[in-house]
């Protein structure tokens, strides 16, 4: 009896194409229309893993770990000096959502540098920034600036520790002036002193001192007054 034999069935060619296509696991470097490459690990055509991301209009390269298409973990940002060419880096840290988000270091062009913990790109949270005069601020951040309680240090020695909100001096402080050998205790509104106690404080070791020392006034009840105006302060910010 004669053996009939039917022609295999085969799918369309396009389907071959489309399921070669489609990208999960570990691949060599993908390009994007745009020229960007990427190389790493994907799911679901989405990077999804460990993988290294470089764009072809900034030169900037990211690496580290990807989550559904976004930075999302932890990595290192990095971009190339205009005029040497070599990588210098941005951020090192957590990425939440494409963003920095969680705790990294992040280097400003100026030399500036802040450590601490960001949120939706923004520093918020605890932070310690230092800035290109050599002043450190290390304390609360809210929505990128100084929020909440934290400690100014100068170049000089001075410093204050106290409120803060909005990037400025803001509610009960106190500023060590150590070059004179003064402290200041008292409230603070949107970075001007409104009202306090100003005290001698290790004047005899200061470098650079008042020729007067400050007169000794007797107050009844120098705690009770500032303690009277931090209670105006924080009902009148209720």
């Amino acid at each position: 009896m004669p053996v009939i034999k039917y022609p295999r069935i085969r799918d369309p060619l396009f389907y071959e194409w489309d399921r070669k296509a489609q990208k999960c696991g570990l691949r060599h470097t993908i390009y994007a229309v745009n020229g960007d490459q990427y190389t790493g690990e994907w799911l679901d055509n989405l990077k999804h893993g460990k993988g290294t991301q470089i764009w072809k209009n900034t030169g900037a390269i990211y690496s580290g770990d990807w989550k559904f298409g976004k930075r999302d973990g932890y990595g290192s940002y990095s971009i190339p000096d205009p005029v040497t060419k070599e990588y210098k880096r941005v951020y090192t840290g957590l990425w939440e959502n494409d963003r920095r988000g969680g705790r990294g270091v992040f280097f400003y062009p100026n030399g500036e540098c802040y450590e601490g913990e960001w949120s939706d790109g923004l520093r918020s949270g605890w932070g310690k920034m230092q800035y290109k005069d050599g002043s450190v601020y290390e304390g609360q951040w809210l929505v990128d600036q100084p929020n909440g309680k934290g400690v100014l240090r100068l170049p000089n020695g001075n410093r204050y520790e106290g409120g803060w909100k909005d990037g400025k001096k803001h509610g009960p402080g106190k500023y060590f002036y150590l070059d004179k050998g003064q402290q200041l205790e008292g409230i603070w509104v949107a970075d001007i002193p409104k009202c306090g106690v100003l005290v001698d404080f290790g004047r005899d070791n200061a470098p650079a001192p008042p020729q007067c020392p400050l007169p000794e006034i007797e107050l009844h009840d120098p705690a009770g007054v500032l303690a009277e105006a931090r209670a105006m302060f924080d009902d009148s910010h209720n």
